[in-house]
């Protein structure tokens, strides 16, 4: 029987972002794809170790009931490997429990081609080219970043999810101001269009889903008291007052809301995503990013003027 996705949200991982790969890459740049291959095959029942993205993906799908009726989220597999040297990591995926069940391995081919067939809404890869591609082409793509420890605290129960605002989930229209022509002009622009919503940034659809997620987690709870909704979703922008407005106004034109929003003008973002504890954090711009990715699973979305010229 044919099963439909429609109406899920769905997440497209590639393997590189699930799990530590360190090792492997090593020995395919070094040695080529014969001794990869080998590699991969000798150590096909050992265990990889969890990459940047997995706790995203581990909470992301434990918001799904036991019921089949109950099944909100759906996270697809995307691969550079094929079937063979990818038993890996299915044996990897059901050894650490994760409901994945669907894959696409693309023998070293743009595994990004798949997103739009199982309707994702988010890519996510350690391999910058992927992610570059994926969204030149409007695909909605997130490079991982490799720096700090991955840190999931099993006794925590929750997922949170940290957005900047301006190229990530509005577009940037406004940052282009700022940087052609500086602070000065953008506050003059913010004011002047203060009641008008910002168009579609990349990840926009993602943060839709993820309302519809929220909107299951609130009846949920009306349907039993007892249950404590475990999505929270924040922003974190270098907006302060009053260019905050446009943030408000888009949200409401969006219909969508936060559980927590950071105005900071300015000052870095790694000291309240420290408190607020985010599972990922989506910047586009990497010297926001960068910092950030030392203490906490990070995602760089290479979109807009922010990243022209950086490769």
């Amino acid at each position: 029987m044919a099963h439909s996705l429609e109406g899920k949200l769905v997440v497209a991982v590639a393997s590189s972002a699930l799990f530590d790969l360190t090792d492997s890459d090593r020995v395919f740049r070094d040695q080529g794809e014969e001794a990869y291959r080998s590699y991969q095959r000798e150590r096909e029942n050992d265990v990889l170790v969890p990459g940047v993205a997995f706790p995203f993906i581990r909470r992301l799908l434990s918001l799904n009931g036991h019921d089949p009726s109950d099944q909100p989220v759906e996270v697809v597999l995307l691969s550079r490997n094929d079937p063979d040297t990818g038993a890996r990591v299915f044996h990897s995926i059901a050894s650490h429990h994760l409901g994945i069940e669907r894959a696409v391995f693309t023998k070293g081919k743009a595994p990004w081609r798949y997103v739009e067939s199982f309707g994702a809404s988010l890519f996510l890869s350690a391999n910058p080219s992927d992610v570059r591609e994926a969204l030149a082409l409007g695909i909605p793509a997130g490079q991982v970043l490799s720096y700090g420890a991955v840190v999931d605290d099993a006794s925590d129960p929750g997922l949170r999810i940290a957005f900047d605002f301006d190229g990530v989930l509005a577009d940037d229209s406004s940052e282009r101001i700022f940087q052609a022509s500086g602070i000065e002009a953008f506050r003059e622009n913010e004011e002047e269009h203060r009641l008008q919503p910002l168009d579609a940034g990349p990840l926009l659809r993602l943060f839709r889903d993820l309302g519809g997620i929220q909107a299951i987690e609130a009846r949920r709870k009306k349907a039993d008291p007892a249950y404590v909704p475990r999505l929270r979703i924040a922003i974190a922008t270098a907006r302060g007052a009053p260019a905050h407005q446009r943030v408000v106004v888009s949200l409401r034109s969006w219909g969508l809301t936060v559980d927590e929003a950071f105005f900071l003008g300015g000052v870095a973002k790694q000291s309240v995503l420290a408190t607020f504890k985010p599972h990922l954090f989506f910047d586009d711009q990497l010297a926001h990013a960068e910092p950030t990715s030392h203490i906490l699973p990070s995602v760089h979305i290479p979109f807009g003027v922010a990243n022209q010229g950086v490769s």
